[in-house]
């Protein structure tokens, strides 16, 4: 039987060699998760039924998304009992838009919303948007900025940390500076966190990659949907487009990755055969 000192002098040990060597640290999470947006008709209508098939695809992790004070009409904690009885977490959730910021009482609806953050037991609280009549001029990144320190702040003290979900529009250039670089480089890297949809990454000609290495650390949270190889470059199931995720995937620990999600847009047919499509290239090529 190994002893109470022999138990702590091989923890020692097992810590000491991951300090001097980190990157047997695994950097990629084995859990597969899915953005809920992707099932947003049928889960409006049925989301235990629906969560009882994503499930049953062999997925782990949740997103939320469409928060309005309720989940679909399930509260934070009727949520949380409904993902535990289906071996489901929720370490995410897509809340208020950009523009909530811009109410005079957008703190209080935050601090709302953080409640249930943590009842549903997230650790991440995600903008998932900016409305387009926000996105006019640098300024507009600016203030956004400033107000998400602010806001990251608040969350921090309840456990929650605070993240942004990028598109395309985040990289138009205004005299040289983009939006995405004031929102990068003007919020606190401890305080503000990045969720990284791949796609749209890509679809703004951007390399993820490069973000990673100028960003290191600020990227814990991915969304996967793969660009199919059209002129359109419409979205296509995990797999089946030009998206390197193989290449992408060897920079998770650079980019500080925690979880990821299939996420689509839209589907070419019904959303829970492609996102069965998605999770059986990712089991076979990206988290073995």
């Amino acid at each position: 039987m190994t002893s109470r000192r022999d138990f702590i002098k091989q923890s020692s040990l097992l810590t000491a060699t991951v300090m001097i060597r980190p990157d047997w640290i695994p950097a990629v999470p084995k859990k597969v998760g899915v953005q809920l947006y992707t099932v947003r008709n049928e889960i409006s209508k049925d989301p235990k039924g629906v969560l009882a098939k994503i499930a049953g695809l062999g997925f782990k992790e949740v997103e939320t998304f469409g928060y309005n004070g309720t989940y679909w009409g399930l509260t934070g904690v009727e949520l949380a009992d409904t993902l535990k009885s289906l071996g489901l977490t929720s370490p995410s959730g897509h809340y208020y838009a950009a523009g909530s910021f811009y109410q005079a009482n957008w703190m209080d609806k935050f601090k709302l919303a953080i409640e249930d953050v943590v009842n549903v037991g997230q650790k991440y609280y995600v903008v998932p948007w900016m409305e387009e009549n926000y996105r006019g001029s640098i300024d507009t990144y600016k203030k956004l900025a400033a107000d998400f320190n602010k806001a990251a702040e608040y969350a921090k003290k309840a456990g929650v940390q605070f993240a942004y979900h990028n598109h395309d529009f985040e990289f138009k250039e205004f005299e040289g500076k983009t939006g995405y670089h004031v929102l990068v480089g003007e919020t606190d890297p401890k305080l503000v966190k990045f969720e990284m949809d791949l796609y749209w990454v890509s679809f703004a000609g951007k390399d993820p990659i490069e973000l990673f290495k100028n960003h290191p650390g600020r990227f814990p949270l991915w969304h996967l949907k793969d660009m199919d190889n059209t002129d359109k470059k419409f979205f296509t199931e995990v797999g089946n487009g030009v998206i390197d995720f193989k290449k992408i995937f060897t920079y998770a620990k650079k980019a500080g990755l925690q979880h990821f999600y299939v996420e689509q847009d839209q589907c070419p047919g019904p959303p829970l055969a492609s996102l069965e499509k998605s999770i059986g290239y990712i089991k076979k090529n990206l988290v073995n």
